[in-house]
């Protein structure tokens, strides 16, 4: 058999692989790929869940490492446009003007510290100590809308809802809360010694990020083959742009939602004006829940002082969701990292229910994250791969008859 006859068999064999029922509802099936993926991701978490001494040691050096490395991280995307911008206007050495960076840097946090701090905790123990009186109110007026006979099985859940989040929000609560969470002197000093350890090293590895992070993509693909680096470096480009998009998006629309809050809350004259702004500004670093989570607060404190409080309160609500919906995000965020709605709340109920607060923090970010590294590998899967991936505007027969006219 001579070449040529060879290419049309194996033509014909394609041609029939192509039109079998397992590569049409299989392996040409985006929606079966991706419940294959799945099921195999599932089964990987399945099998590591099972051999979690494995990874003990390197549990530990992760809650070790991860906390410096994350603040780090946050305020290396906050600083560095500041540090290339006066590197390139300038001309001065980057060094220099890391160092001046953090001079002011600390400077502002010892404002902080002096002037924010105190008030910020006398608010808090004041809100802690009216709490049960606030959440009391709250309750009663929650079921007293449910009175109606015909809602008598959502007040009985509602309830149920209301007794146990007073008992997340007692005072009690919160004082024993520590003091349960840390069973004994030596988790107490080990949870100590990790945040004294955060304390001291970010801010070394915050100004060696600053001074020669611009470099570290370089190095890390320097140890690969030639042949891929250009691949990961484009990764890590990608990577970059996705996280500080979002970590300045967010960092930045969480500190207008807790200014716009702060003075809201001040023109109307409600009590903890600037507790309730913070808590505002932080929670809003949840997507999509955390306005409304901050809002429980400010709902309780509103309707203990009056009714008449409570419509301002809400009102205040109203005019925040305006504004950042219509101004404040369009203007920080852009078209940035537009996920789904529903794409982001899996990932925050998944990322929470496994890493807890943290998850819920992080997880829209790690998502981002590997999110590139799937779509890179599946766009360069779909290029060594041309004939799994059919167009809705052309077909194999069409590839397989110019292929044959070629």
């Amino acid at each position: 058999m001579d070449g040529k006859e060879r290419k049309t068999t194996k033509k014909s064999e394609t041609g029939k692989w192509s039109a079998s029922w397992f590569f049409n509802w299989v392996i040409n099936s985006r929606f079966a790929i991706a419940m294959l993926v799945i099921l195999l991701i599932s089964l990987i978490i399945l099998v590591l869940s099972k051999m979690r001494w494995i990874f003990s040691p390197l549990t530990i050096v992760l809650n070790t490492v991860a906390l410096p490395v994350i603040i780090a991280g946050v305020f290396y995307y906050i600083l560095n446009p500041l540090v290339d911008w006066a590197e390139k206007k300038y001309h001065i050495k980057r060094s220099l003007i890391v160092t001046i960076v953090f001079i002011v840097l600390a400077l502002f946090i010892a404002w902080g510290i002096g002037s924010l701090i105190p008030v910020v905790q006398s608010q808090t123990q004041d809100l802690l100590a009216n709490w049960p009186d606030y959440w009391a109110k709250l309750e009663n007026f929650v079921v007293g809308l449910f009175s109606a006979d015909g809602l008598k099985d959502l007040q009985s859940k509602l309830s149920t809802v209301n007794t146990d989040l007073g008992e997340i929000f007692k005072p009690s609560k919160a004082v024993n809360f520590l003091p349960k969470s840390l069973n004994s002197i030596g988790s107490i000093i080990s949870r100590v010694t990790s945040v004294i350890i955060a304390i001291v090293t970010a801010p070394l590895i915050l100004f060696y990020l600053l001074k020669d992070g611009h470099g570290l993509p370089d190095y890390l693909v320097g140890f690969l083959p030639n042949r891929y680096r250009l691949s990961v470096k484009d990764i890590f480009k990608n990577m970059n742009s996705q996280l500080s998009n979002y970590i300045r998006g967010q960092l930045g629309v969480a500190f207008f939602v807790a200014v716009l809050f702060w003075i809201g809350y001040m023109i109307i004259g409600l009590r903890f004006a600037l507790l309730l702004g913070i808590i505002a500004g932080l929670l809003n670093l949840i997507p999509y829940l955390g306005s409304f989570l901050a809002m429980v607060p400010a709902i309780a404190v509103g309707l203990f002082t009056s009714p008449f409080m409570l419509v301002k309160v809400l009102i205040v609500f109203v005019i925040e969701q305006i504004l950042e919906g219509r101004l404040i995000s369009p203007l920080i965020l852009g078209n940035s990292m537009k996920f789904h709605p529903l794409t982001v709340l899996f990932v925050l109920l998944v990322s929470g229910k496994i890493f807890g607060l943290v998850g819920v923090i992080l997880g829209v970010p790690g998502y981002a994250v590997i999110k590139v590294v799937v779509s890179t590998y599946f766009d360069w899967f779909k290029r060594s791969h041309p004939d799994l991936y059919v167009t809705e505007h052309t077909s194999l027969h069409d590839i397989s008859s110019d292929e044959e006219e070629q």
